[in-house]
């Protein structure tokens, strides 16, 4: 097992399961628990942790993108160490990579739909470029497509701030079917080198082939140097004459040809979004032929954008030779550390594995009639059971010892849907301790293609699971009452309706069953008055009741007796309820009111002091102690929503900026208690506060707001 699964990375990010890996790191999904939010967790291998350099480039692309803010860019939330280990906390994208989305639709894309690709990735490299980045690794799998059609550029694993000198055999290579010439040469790279790899990509989408392609990248790498691409009109006459302009112009080798900056090439698309017929006038960028006289006589003539003649010193192209051993030097490289990982990780298995076995035998054979002698249960056989019948049969013939949880479902031809196929642990195992989970897969049926079936959802926050029914499968979700679970945490989905592997249909409504927690047994008070402290502690301590202050006072009861307790006895209260408790101390003798005192009177006395004991007493003797009051607690919340929006922000949202976070401050007698940044769909946040509160201020992005809530919760 991932030895990172289920840890929390300073008390905040909760690792739930890898979902991707690279060259430098592993990708996790996670949750934000301060933020209440997904995110994806990028770890830094363990091999590459002792190389200083390889953790500078780690931070420096951390440090890099969250210089970046723009709709179309993946986003840095955080960064920092666990352990030893390097990390950075990105925003979690639930899409595929734009070559994913090529290779499923199996054929080129239409010219529309490449622009509007095109015009996205363009304002990303537009936000970075203007910001001195460049991405060095522009390619369809580093494109992110979203279930809207948006667009995000990702992994900015190797970029470099623009003055940077470092060259090709320094840093990582780029995917060679999209490097850029001057980077194939070890020439120094600028903005312009991003332009001709999203060109490439741009190929890709109108022609569904690459440009260049061989049997070796540097047959490659010396394709993108020398030779020019078939015409993409030439492999699809669909697309209008100007779209294959841009195409050319932006993978264009010729530095002084190829598109100044993404500003260039986004008004050259608006052009043609407006005008499918325009003709640009510039010379055919691979050719140098001008722009045809039919065309020029058509009217459709457009002059673009005047170009900036980019000074780049003379250097000779190098050789095969050359590039073929900088190319060898870094496979060599990369089969070296895919060698050494591949040992450190066998070596860890085996270690790990024998350790695991002999503790195994140890507890098995020694331990664990010493450590766990609790009774043994048998583990019911619930295949080829619908969910209802099995808990249904655990509830009659089990006394509700075990619980039952759909992991997931799988389609089988020889299982009835909605019956279970398989379980964990194994009917007729022995479980001991308390209550046991039994996990169960539930059959699908047979497929049917081009079906959508309910996911499995048990376990998962009901928040995350509502956004992915609703965006990802087209359903309506409304909610039962919750339900108690000893298993399963508060706020995670326990079931749902229609059950994981039931056929899902647009618009259908699905019942989610949310969990509140284990159920909180409502206990009896015991009698306290009367019992010494220790005997008092015990006997609340027997049903899960605290003890809160104990005070002394003068009374005629003997010396140490409880005389007054805060919840009177036999109140039904939960069982993390606390108890204040006066205690005698024996000070008063009732011996000296015998005299003074006639039979009806301390008849009275008696009635009086039983009132006293279950009700707060009201102190007559100056020299009692009053019981002490436990202090008070406020509760501040302060509701969050687009309102909080000052005119500044509202400026940045109509520019394209991402201002989904706000900040939150609260003062209370001159001490700030709250100072966060949360999205304005967190909704509301709040903060308690102990003490009497004389002053409150509460800023919302820094101006200062009355739309807030004081609670006193110690009542």
């Amino acid at each position: 097992m991932d030895q990172y699964i289920g840890k929390y990375l300073d008390n905040r990010y909760e690792l739930l399961e890898q979902i991707g890996t690279g060259g430098m790191a592993v990708v996790y999904k996670a949750k934000c628990h301060r933020l209440n939010r997904m995110v994806a967790v990028k770890i830094l291998h363990e091999n590459l942790m002792m190389d200083d350099e390889i953790r500078r480039r780690f931070h420096d692309e951390a440090q890099a993108v969250a210089m970046l803010s723009s709709p179309n860019i993946v986003s840095v939330y955080d960064v920092g160490q666990f352990e030893g280990a390097d990390y950075i906390v990105m925003e979690l994208i639930e899409g595929i990579t734009l070559k994913e989305y090529m290779e499923k639709r199996g054929s080129r894309l239409s010219w529309q739909e490449a622009l509007h690709f095109m015009d996205q990735i363009m304002h990303a490299l537009r936000h970075a470029h203007s910001r001195g980045i460049v991405h060095r690794d522009i390619k369809p799998q580093n494109i992110m497509v979203l279930r809207d059609g948006s667009v995000k550029v990702a992994d900015f694993g190797i970029a470099r701030l623009m003055d940077s000198q470092k060259t090709l055999t320094q840093e990582a290579f780029g995917s060679v079917h999209y490097v850029s010439p001057e980077q194939a040469k070890g020439l120094r790279v600028d903005a312009r080198s991003d332009i001709y790899s999203a060109g490439v990509v741009l190929y890709e989408m109108l022609t569904y082939r690459l440009p260049f392609d061989g049997d070796t990248p540097v047959s490659i790498a010396l394709q993108h140097i020398n030779a020019i691409p078939e015409s993409p009109r030439a492999l699809n006459p669909d697309i209008p004459v100007g779209m294959e302009q841009i195409c050319k112009r932006a993978m264009c080798a010729r530095l002084d040809l190829r598109y100044p900056d993404a500003q260039a090439v986004l008004n050259d698309l608006e052009t043609i979004r407006r005008d499918p017929s325009v003709v640009f006038s510039y010379p055919d960028p691979w050719t140098g032929k001008a722009v045809s006289a039919a065309a020029e006589r058509s009217g459709n003539v457009r002059t673009a954008p005047q170009r900036r003649a980019a000074e780049q010193p003379t250097q000779s192209v190098p050789t095969t030779e050359v590039i073929s051993s900088v190319l060898d030097e870094e496979i060599e490289e990369e089969q070296r550390r895919k060698k050494r990982k591949a040992i450190f990780t066998s070596a860890v298995v085996i270690i790990v594995g024998v350790i695991f076995v002999l503790l195994f035998m140890l507890y098995r054979n020694f331990l664990s009639q010493i450590l766990s002698p609790s009774e043994v249960h048998v583990v019911p056989n619930l295949v080829n059971l619908t969910i209802d019948e099995a808990k249904e049969t655990i509830a009659k013939e089990y006394g509700g010892y075990f619980e039952v949880i759909c992991s997931k479902a799988q389609f089988d031809d020889k299982i009835e849907s909605g019956r279970i196929i398989s379980q964990s642990p194994d009917g007729g195992s022995s479980a001991k301790g308390e209550l046991t989970e039994i996990k169960v897969v539930i059959s699908s049926g047979i497929q049917i293609e081009d079906s959508v079936y309910m996911p499995s959802l048990t376990h998962q926050d009901y928040r995350t699971a509502e956004a992915m029914l609703v965006n990802d499968y087209g359903v309506q979700v409304e909610y039962s009452e919750r339900v108690f679970s000893d298993v399963i945490p508060e706020g995670q989905i326990v079931s749902t309706d229609p059950i994981a592997g039931s056929p899902l249909e647009e618009g259908q409504t699905v019942t989610l069953y949310v969990s509140k927690g284990p159920e909180n047994k409502i206990v009896s008070m015991p009698l306290l008055i009367g019992l010494d402290e220790d005997q008092a502690r015990e006997a609340a301590e027997q049903v899960g009741i605290e003890i809160g202050s104990v005070i002394t006072i003068a009374s005629s009861e003997e010396a140490g007796k409880v005389i007054y307790q805060s919840i009177k006895a036999y109140t039904d209260v939960d069982p993390d309820a606390v108890v204040y408790l006066q205690v005698s101390d024996g000070s008063y003798s009732s011996g000296q009111h015998e005299e003074e005192q006639s039979e009806e009177e301390e008849q009275e006395q008696e009635q009086e002091e039983v009132t006293q004991q279950q009700e707060l007493p009201a102190v007559q003797d100056a020299s009692l102690q009053e019981p002490e009051t436990p202090e008070t607690v406020y509760q501040v919340t302060v509701p969050v929503s687009e309102d909080v929006l000052t005119e500044e922000m509202l400026s940045a949202v109509e520019e394209g900026e991402d201002v989904s976070d706000v900040t939150v401050t609260v003062t209370v007698n001159g001490e700030t208690i709250m100072n966060l940044s949360c999205p304005i769909s967190a909704k509301q946040v709040s903060s308690v506060y102990q003490g009497e509160i004389d002053d409150i201020v509460v800023m919302i992005n820094g101006v200062q707001t009355k739309n807030f809530d004081c609670v006193n919760i110690s009542q």
